[in-house]
């Protein structure tokens, strides 16, 4: 067993003596150590990992690592290491069996990493994050022929000249963070994840060959990519990243001009040869094999349009995010064989039209997210075979769902989306939808468990009944700004129910028939409520309730009985409880940290309610006593003689 000595954030300003001796790893780490000496590590001999990160080290002297020849991991992050480079570059060349070394945050140049790292031919992974390093050539890596993993985000790199091509075993490279502008004639055959996000790339160029290349994860995200990536023709490529770039076709404009037809020649002179090539300027095929692609992200670019055909190129894809573009239309067509999708996103684009040719289908999708477009029907035929569809967002987009009562001076009725009899459906999130009423039983035939109606301020005008068909399975329920009002949803039939969210209405009151609803988040904020029941905390709702937000309410400081009562059920947690606030005399106060002078104001209130009370009934009793009493004398001898007539008798002395 590895054993481990941790002596991070001890302020130590040198390696203590006095630890274990047949210690594996020593952790130094947030430490103020300056000087690593030649007899700091002599005590350890059988040390492995060693670690000094975020220390002040300025100096390794020649030596140090002697006897530490079995050491593997070696972190020197966040230093001062550019100080005495040339040092600590000697200590260094005396660890052959070094395999993974960080030198991230030294302020390290091009010209000090290449010293370092000149003797270290054992390196397998090496980070040199946030160090100011600006150009890379074949200089800086030479000799680290068995490095697999090189980390160089966060520098200034702009420009890299074969500084890779002696690496030949490199599998991992990231270049996050840079200044790179582009990336000409890419021919790393043996990688497998190429990370360049965060660049300011315009160009990706794959060098033009028919060899395999490994590469299986490609980030270009984050950049300035003018056009879609030229990609390797053969590779192993699963999963491209391509978001927030500037990239669209060009092929046709958006005021419906075709550059089908614009060719460009090229004179290509090689020695006493000539030769004229000519060459479709807009060409929108992919040459590419991208079979194995199974995450595509091109969301927050400028595409319009999709190319005809650019999706059949990828059958294996189960991921599709095209969200944040300028998409108008998208047509889904039988050549475009997407049996694998799981997952697709056209969120916040201008989609009006979702075209769905015969025969084609989305066996496998999963998640469908439409939201915030200009939709105002979906073709019946996007969930005709869509046996597997768990989750729907039709959120701000203006439509209604079926079935809607046609109006008197219609024929037909208007356009609507019908989800009835989706049987796999689970979640459905339609806020912000202008929704007219939910009359007709909309939900029917599904079994959703999440429903989202928010932002619909007239969803709840129609019948009711459309919690019906939602009774048995429904687990959250978001009404946010809906013109909720106390009595229009009964709440008591939702026995499932776990979370509901009924803030930015106008309750003036809690709903009653929550008070039996066992649920575990409930969400008040934003009302017109002055108080909560008395007894709200003895209810099955409090001894249920783990989350409950109250802020944003006129509450009456003189009525706070309940939230004392809610502030001792243990189970409960209020996250906006420093929020709550109440109103007293035209001012608004902290409820959870009254003034005296208020507590007692409100107390001499409420006894002077009784004593007003009190005030008012005496007269009133005093009164009803003397006309008893009035009554009663005036009527003495009737009723006296009466009983005796009715119950009186002679008697013989």
């Amino acid at each position: 067993v590895q054993s481990t000595a941790d002596c991070t954030g001890r302020w130590l300003s040198s390696v203590p003596g006095n630890l274990q001796g047949d210690i594996e790893e020593l952790l130094l780490n947030d430490n103020t150590i300056r000087v690593l000496g030649h007899a700091s590590l002599l005590p350890y001999p059988q040390l492995k990992h060693l670690s000094l990160s975020k220390n002040r080290l300025n100096l390794i002297e020649p030596g140090t690592f002697l006897g530490s020849q079995g050491l593997h991991v070696l972190s020197l992050a966040d230093n001062l290491l550019f100080t005495n480079y040339s040092q600590t570059a000697a200590a260094l060349s005396a660890l052959p069996a070094l395999r993974i070394l960080d030198l991230s945050g030294n302020c390290l140049t091009e010209d000090m990493l290449s010293v370092l790292l000149l003797n270290l031919p054992s390196l397998e992974s090496l980070s040199v994050a946030r160090n100011a390093i600006m150009r890379l050539d074949s200089s800086v890596f030479t000799n680290l022929t068995q490095l697999l993993e090189l980390n160089l985000e966060k520098n200034y790199i702009f420009e890299i000249d074969q500084a890779f091509e002696g690496l030949q075993k490199l599998q991992r490279l990231n270049i996050a963070y840079n200044y790179m502008p582009c990336v000409v004639d890419f021919g790393l055959t043996q990688l497998k994840v190429l990370n360049v996000s965060h660049n300011i790339i315009e160009w990706f160029l794959a060098f033009e060959s028919d060899d395999l290349f490994e590469l299986e994860v490609l980030d270009l995200s984050h950049n300035r990519l003018l056009f879609f990536p030229v990609l390797p023709r053969q590779s192993k490529l699963h999963s491209l990243l391509l978001k927030d770039n500037e990239m669209t076709f060009y092929q046709r404009l958006p005021n419906g001009t075709s550059l089908a037809d614009v060719t460009v020649q090229f004179l290509i002179i090689d020695g006493n040869s000539t030769n004229i090539t000519t060459v479709n300027l807009w060409d929108e095929v992919c040459y590419s094999n991208l079979s194995s692609l199974r995450l595509l992200d091109m969301s927050q670019n400028q595409f319009w349009y999709l190319p005809e055909g650019f999706l059949a190129k990828m059958p294996s894809l189960t991921h599709l995010k095209l969200n944040q573009n300028c998409l108008e239309t998208f047509q889904l067509s039988e050549e475009d064989p997407l049996a694998m999708l799981t997952d697709l996103d056209l969120s916040q684009n201008q989609l009006v039209e979702l075209q769905v040719g015969a025969g084609a289908t989305l066996p496998s999708l999963q998640l469908f997210n439409l939201s915030t477009n200009r939709l105002q029907v979906l073709p019946a035929e996007v969930f005709t075979y869509t046996r597997k569809i768990t989750t729907v967002d039709l959120s701000r987009n203006r439509l209604d769902l079926c079935p809607q009562p046609a109006l008197a001076s219609e024929v037909e009725s208007p356009p609507c989306v019908d989800i009835r009899g989706i049987e796999t459906l689970s979640r459905l999130y339609l806020a912000g939808c202008g929704l007219q009423g939910l009359d007709g039983q909309p939900f029917r035939g599904t079994s959703l468990t999440h429903l989202d109606l928010s932002d619909n301020q007239q969803a709840l005008s129609g019948d009711p009944g459309w919690l019906q068909d939602l009774t048995a399975t429904l687990r959250v329920l978001s009404l946010r700004n809906t013109s909720l009002s106390s009595a229009v949803v009964d709440f008591s039939t939702l026995q499932s129910l776990a979370a509901l969210d009924l803030s930015g209405n106008s309750l003036s009151a809690l709903p009653a028939s929550l008070s039996a609803v066992k649920l575990r988040s409930l969400d008040l904020r934003d009302n017109c409520l002055p108080a909560l029941p008395t007894d709200v905390a003895r209810t099955p709702l409090a001894r249920s309730l783990q989350e409950l937000y109250l802020s944003r309410n006129p509450y009456n400081c003189c009525t706070l009985g309940w939230w004392e009562s809610l502030q001792r059920v243990e189970q409960l947690r209020v996250p906006d409880g420093r929020e709550l606030t109440c109103s007293y005399d035209s001012r608004t106060l902290s409820a959870r940290a009254l003034p005296e002078t208020v507590l007692r104001a409100c107390r001499w209130k409420v006894a002077n309610m009784a004593l007003l009370y009190l005030v008012l009934a005496l007269p009133t009793c005093l009164t009803l006593l003397v006309a008893f009493a009035v009554v009663f004398l005036m009527l003495k001898q009737k009723l006296l003689k009466m009983l005796k007539s009715r119950c009186g008798a002679s008697s013989p002395y």
